[in-house]
C-alpha cells in the first residue's frame, strides 16, 4: 500500500492541482507541501480540514481507503450536478451495482420499468 505522502500526492495529481495550488488550499507554503508529498513530514488536521473541500479523498490520503471523492466534497449531500446523496439499504446498493454494470440499453429498460412499476406520487420522476 503506497504511504501517506505518496497518496496525498495521487489525490492532488486525480484532482488537476499543482503543488502550488494545493498548497494555497491548504495554507502551508511550497516546501511544505513537497515535504507532505515526499513523506518527510505529516500535515496536521487542520491542513486536511483545509483541503477536503478540493475533493481530496482526506481517507485515503489518510488510511488508504478509498471513500467517495463527491461525499468528501459534498458535506450537505448536494452534488454540484444536482445529484443528491443519500443512504442505501443493501437491496439498494445492489440494485445500484447492477445497474452501473449494465450497457445503456439495460440501463435505459431498467429506467422504463422502474417507472411503470412505481406507485404514482407527486414527487415521481420519468425516467
Amino acid at each position: 500500500m503506497p504511504d501517506f505522502g505518496t497518496r496525498l500526492k495521487a489525490e492532488r495529481a486525480r484532482l488537476g492541482l499543482s503543488q502550488a495550488a494545493m498548497a494555497k488550499a491548504g495554507g502551508v507554503s511550497l516546501n511544505s507541501q513537497s515535504n507532505y508529498e515526499n513523506g518527510h513530514r505529516v500535515p496536521d488536521a487542520s491542513y486536511l480540514e483545509r483541503v477536503a473541500p478540493l475533493g481530496v479523498d482526506v481517507t485515503y490520503v489518510v488510511i488508504g481507503v478509498r471513500v467517495s471523492a463527491a461525499l468528501t466534497a459534498a458535506p450537505t449531500g448536494q452534488l454540484a450536478d444536482g445529484a443528491v446523496l443519500r443512504s442505501v439499504t443493501p437491496e439498494e446498493a445492489a440494485l445500484l451495482d447492477n445497474y452501473e454494470h449494465s450497457d445503456d440499453e439495460g440501463r435505459a429498460a431498467a429506467r422504463r420499468l422502474l417507472s411503470a412499476l412505481a406507485v404514482s406520487s407527486p414527487v415521481r420522476k420519468a425516467a
